[in-house]
């Protein structure tokens, strides 16, 4: 593993990393925030995935984490959003396709099933080399995330309940395979047959019977993407019947960006850390 920058903020320390993923057959960079609590101790892992066109770098600089994981002792794990090099497939005038658009799952679709196993590289290949090289209490882990992001942690939570004690969401795709800016992705990660689709889309996972305890996702009303893309209340009715819990807060005037997420990001790592004790 490759240190590329080590940082020091609020007595932890601050991380960017770059090894080569077998799961991905690329190098793959990602960022660790270690909080001051991990010299004495292992501490509890927060994943967070991003969105669309982003990197671990986005929410690194600009989701202003750093403070209150420090003060809960709280480990944040950033991966990147896809695959990245010179031979990895892309569509360079496509935004919502290819390097920066893995949709955190396991493609099995040429040229796409060569690299872009982002599903793996989350919930397996990552993990392994968190747990062996930082002081992570890998029994008390949760995950987050931002749209792209936001689907990406609550499928990864629906799948592996036993993994996960936490889940929350920014402006989460709930249901990517009918949203206007994921189903084109989605069949071409996964092929025409939308029966694949259903393992990587919260509201099929739990019509065929996933289940994971509570969700907390917060939704700007000004968000451009909210009728089209996001739809959160499709996982409200997705949930009607089950014994799952959903704290949906839609705020006024908030947008998609940083701005809105930077504002309540307090709030969902007191959420986790509740969850992680």
């Amino acid at each position: 593993m490759k240190i590329l920058s080590q940082n020091t903020a609020f007595g932890g320390m601050q991380g960017v990393f770059q090894h080569e993923s077998e799961a991905c057959q690329c190098d793959m960079t990602f960022a660790v925030f270690v909080p001051p609590q991990a010299i004495s101790e292992p501490r509890p892992v927060l994943w967070y995935l991003s969105g669309l066109t982003c990197t671990h770098a986005n929410v690194m600089e600009k989701g202003e984490y750093r403070r209150l994981a420090a003060e809960l002792g709280l480990i944040i794990v950033c991966p990147d959003t896809s695959p990245r090099g010179d031979d990895v497939a892309d569509e360079k005038t496509n935004w919502q396709m290819g390097k920066g658009a893995g949709f955190y799952l396991d493609a099995t679709e040429k040229p796409w099933a060569d690299h872009y196993r982002m599903y793996t590289y989350v919930t397996e290949e990552l993990p392994a080399l968190v747990a062996e090289h930082f002081r992570a209490d890998m029994g008390r882990q949760g995950i987050f995330g931002h749209s792209m992001g936001g689907h990406g942690a609550m499928t990864i939570a629906l799948k592996n309940p036993d993994r996960f004690r936490s889940c929350s969401a920014f402006a989460p795709i709930v249901e990517p395979s009918t949203a206007d800016w994921s189903a084109p992705a989605f069949e071409k990660y996964l092929g025409a047959d939308q029966a694949a689709w259903r393992a990587y889309d919260a509201c099929a996972l739990v019509s065929d019977g996933a289940r994971f305890p509570e969700f907390l996702v917060d939704q700007g009303k000004a968000d451009g993407f909210l009728d089209t893309g996001l739809r959160p209340w499709l996982f409200e009715e997705a949930i009607r019947g089950t014994d799952i819990r959903l704290t949906l807060r839609m705020h006024e005037r908030y947008d998609h960006s940083y701005y809105f997420i930077s504002t309540f990001m307090d709030d969902h790592l007191r959420w986790h850390a509740e969850r992680l004790v």
